[in-house]
């Protein structure tokens, strides 16, 4: 989970690493507010998780109320590559000596923590390994041994930073290794961390992610979630618990486990399809998981035929078989369906299923042929009744997975 600039700024307080004095604010009056209590001059920041917000005038400096108000009219609902502002960010302006780095991260290829700190700040550490890859002091640190004072000291030594910079950057390393750790980020970053004008070391950015395996343990990373950066779909999908990223083809696809539900949008590319989505149910398929998630692709519009994609493990075959057929009882649906199931008691499962097949829900033994004939019922333009139980439902025109026209956009 990434988090935003504010949300970053407010876990790294939590664990003693000095940021600058502010406010976050949805309104141009809640702005000038916490521009009166941060103090003038203020920076009004956009918070949006994308670069650029400098150049897109997304970030300004204000002297006194009127520039703030001035600002944030202008920066909320304004478009940075995509994303709207609705929320800012307005802290007390920061006087800048010296720009640095420093993060934190897992190198998975080496199976340790990497420590990285650049006396050049400022801009992307990307373009600084780039073209200065000596300016980067690295650190591989053992998660067994851990980080000390003389592994931070020695790493800002190497990384050329002011003198007067050494005794605050220690202290905040040590803090962000801490953030890193206990926090149970992927990743803690501070882009700049600067050194004043006095002598004071800060940081003046915050890049966090956090690892959502680890979400069990901080429920307090619900207020983090911002459900207003998802579409319909992903907000439906998030409040039932689903992981689902939305995407812009016709074939809905439900799998269990990230990998296949990846090898299933692969595979209905790879004949001639384009996904909706992304949607990852888990390793339980039972009648409330799979109604949740056939609800979710039933709220998409633009699916025209859903591929389920199933292979019990722990999970038996004949347990998610019974969750599909419960959950088609439950849930009206649009489109036409086809089921792949396989793995532990597959034969069981299917026999199962036959209670449920019709022309609208069929299923198939094979991924490959399953995505075939997916895509086949989404390009074929069918109208007619929901794919609920035989004989429990009528059809009526209209309700088909594409309205006439549609069906000439199938490539």
């Amino acid at each position: 989970m990434d988090l935003f600039e504010y949300q970053g700024k407010q876990y790294f307080a939590r664990f003693g690493i000095p940021v600058s004095a502010g406010g976050v604010a949805d309104t141009v009056d809640e702005a000038v507010a916490e521009a009166d209590k941060a103090g003038y001059p203020v920076v009004v920041k956009a918070q949006v998780q994308v670069g650029g917000r400098g150049k897109a005038g997304g970030v300004k400096l204000a002297e006194n109320s009127d520039e703030v108000r001035h600002h944030a009219g202008n920066i909320l609902g304004l478009d940075i590559k995509g994303h709207v502002v609705r929320r800012l960010w307005v802290e007390h302006a920061s006087d800048i000596s010296k720009e640095y780095y420093a993060s934190f991260t897992l190198d998975r290829g080496a199976k340790k923590y990497l420590a990285m700190v650049s006396a050049k700040g400022g801009v992307e550490i990307e373009a600084v390994a780039d073209e200065d890859p000596d300016a980067i002091a690295r650190l591989y640190i053992d998660p067994s041994i851990g980080f000390v004072e003389a592994d931070a000291r020695g790493l800002v030594e190497r990384a050329g930073l002011d003198e007067e910079a050494h005794d605050g950057a220690v202290a905040i390393l040590l803090e962000l290794y801490r953030c890193y750790v206990e926090g149970d980020a992927d990743l803690v970053e501070i882009n700049p961390l600067i050194l004043t004008p006095a002598g004071q070391v800060h940081a003046l950015d915050a890049k966090v992610t956090l690892d959502d395996n680890a979400s069990f343990r901080h429920p307090e990373w619900d207020g983090f979630r911002d459900i207003d950066e998802f579409d319909e779909r992903e907000r439906l999908a998030r409040s039932k618990g689903l992981q689902y990223v939305g995407l812009d083809g016709y074939v809905g696809i439900i799998a269990n486990g990230a990998g296949l539900a990846m090898s299933t949008c692969d595979v209905v590319n790879q004949v001639g399809g384009k996904p909706a989505n992304f949607l990852d149910i888990g390793g339980g398929a039972n009648a409330e998981v799979m109604a949740n998630a056939l609800e979710v692709i039933n709220s998409d519009p633009n699916v025209r035929a859903i591929f389920i994609n199933i292979f019990g493990g722990i999970t038996r075959g004949e347990e998610v078989a019974q969750g599909i057929v419960t959950a088609l009882e439950r849930v009206d649906i649009k489109a036409p369906m086809v089921i792949r199931l396989d793995g532990t008691n597959a034969e069981e499962g299917r026999d199962i299923l036959k209670q449920v097949e019709s022309d609208r829900v069929m299923s198939s033994p094979t991924m490959l042929e399953a995505a075939r004939k997916a895509v086949e019922l989404a390009g074929s333009g069918t109208t007619g009744g929901n794919a609920g139980t035989s004989g429990n439902r009528s059809g009526t025109s209209g309700n088909g997975p594409a309205t006439s026209g549609d069906t000439g956009d199938v490539q």
